[in-house]
């Protein structure tokens, strides 16, 4: 299913299920449910969808982990997002447990043996990633857990997601995602009865999010792809240009066209340079029709060749990425690769790619961002008007000037002359 469908069953269903689990919240508590525990010993994150949040999340994993131990941390994700899990390496493989979303029956039997797995592992806390969706609450719910920390609507008109969570948080949209899910973590250990949470000032933005650095192996099978693709060995600059062709958000999309104007600028100023388009497997079409656009042979195409992983390895020797709003800036915050992120419908002060080689084209319109958890990110825009104040000749300029600051570092560092 798409981001799309699982959206409308969420908003279909979740309503009602929140609604009935919360009924069975309160016959519990009037039974005498089980309490809390002094002190959490196992935590789960759950966080289904966008691997690009997961990236900024990699601070709270690493405080849940200082707290309970690496063993006691579990993460449950959509099987298809579990990539960047893998990647990060913040928790055991065998704590990572996914959920297929390719049909509510497929989802439904996943989620009740990770439900399962969680209880006979005892984790006593759960911590909700979710800014919206309603599956996420109900699955804290479900774990057994006695703490539970998301977010709660309170008088806000956001959507209704019950009341589920012990450690109930209020929505601060001028937090940056990372921060946000940091104060989760450290609301785990705040009285419950004090709403809204949390009350105390928030961890500093993640500065330095975790270092990938890939196998020999991996990195010559990535090198020789893009020397197979370009017919030579490159010996100038690489730039990765991400047009997401297919993107979940269409809001949120810079043209193809201007991404073609871009690649065109830079091969015209950069005669060595090799521009690499990316893609899934399912944008390949429209990632091969900007390549032929360009109309280069110093412009290739990885999409649909290339796992997440590969990309990623792809970031450790390439020079420039420019995307969307999206996770592959997230992903390349990983590597030393400069980041040139377009956004539009959401605020790079909240969602913005972390480390310091982030550079952000933001128009900064009267009417963005105009995607956020009050409106489920379905925004009445019918024109992105955020994404066409983006111009070819002003990314180009940003992407100059991190070629400029880079190569003769580059240079330096390989022993030859600037």
């Amino acid at each position: 299913m798409n981001q799309e469908a699982i959206r409308r069953l969420d908003a279909l269903f979740g309503s009602q299920l929140c609604l009935l689990l919360t009924a069975h919240r309160r016959l519990a508590e009037a039974l005498g449910s089980r309490a809390p525990s002094a002190e959490p010993t196992g935590v789960v994150f759950i966080k289904l969808v966008e691997q690009g949040a997961t990236v900024l999340a990699s601070a709270a994993v690493r405080r849940a982990v200082a707290r309970v131990g690496r063993d006691r941390v579990f993460f449950l994700v959509f099987e298809e997002n579990r990539a960047i899990l893998d990647l990060l390496d913040l928790v055991p493989p065998a704590n990572v447990l996914s959920l297929r979303s390719s049909s509510p029956g497929a989802f439904a039997r996943d989620a009740a043996a990770a439900l399962l797995a969680l209880r006979r592992a005892r984790v006593d806390a759960a911590v909700d990633l979710e800014f919206m969706t309603r599956a996420p609450a109900a699955l804290a719910y479900l774990s057994g857990a006695s703490r539970r920390v998301g977010l709660h609507r309170f008088d806000a008109e956001a959507p209704y997601r019950g009341d589920l969570m012990t450690h109930r948080v209020q929505h601060n949209p001028f937090l940056h995602t990372s921060q946000a899910y940091a104060a989760l973590v450290e609301a785990l250990g705040c009285d419950p009865d004090d709403t809204p949470m949390p009350k105390f000032v928030p961890p500093p933005v993640d500065a330095d999010p975790p270092r990938f650095v890939p196998e020999a192996d991996e990195l010559a099978r990535v090198r020789g792809l893009i020397e197979e693709l370009a017919g030579r060995v490159p010996d100038g600059p690489l730039v990765v240009l991400n047009p997401n062709t297919g993107d979940l958000i269409p809001l949120r999309m810079w043209p193809a066209s201007q991404f073609v104007a871009l690649g065109r600028k830079v091969v015209e100023a950069f005669p060595t340079a090799t521009v690499v388009i990316t893609g899934l497997a399912s944008e390949r079409d429209g990632a091969e029709a900007v390549r032929r656009a360009i109309g280069s042979e110093r412009a290739i195409c990885v999409a649909g060749r290339t796992t997440l992983r590969d990309v990623v390895v792809l970031y450790t020797f390439a020079d420039v990425l420019v995307a969307s709003d999206s996770g592959p800036g997230h992903f390349a915050s990983l590597t030393d690769i400069d980041i040139v992120v377009l956004f539009g419908p959401e605020a790079p002060q909240v969602f913005g790619p972390l480390g310091p080689r982030a550079h952000v084209h933001w128009g900064g319109l009267a009417c963005s961002p105009c995607v956020n958890p009050y409106n489920h990110r379905s925004s009445p825009c019918t024109r992105n008007a955020c994404m066409d104040v983006h111009t070819p000749d002003g990314v180009f300029e940003t992407v100059a000037a991190c070629l400029a600051a880079r190569r003769p570092l580059d240079a330096l560092l390989r022993g030859g002359a600037a």
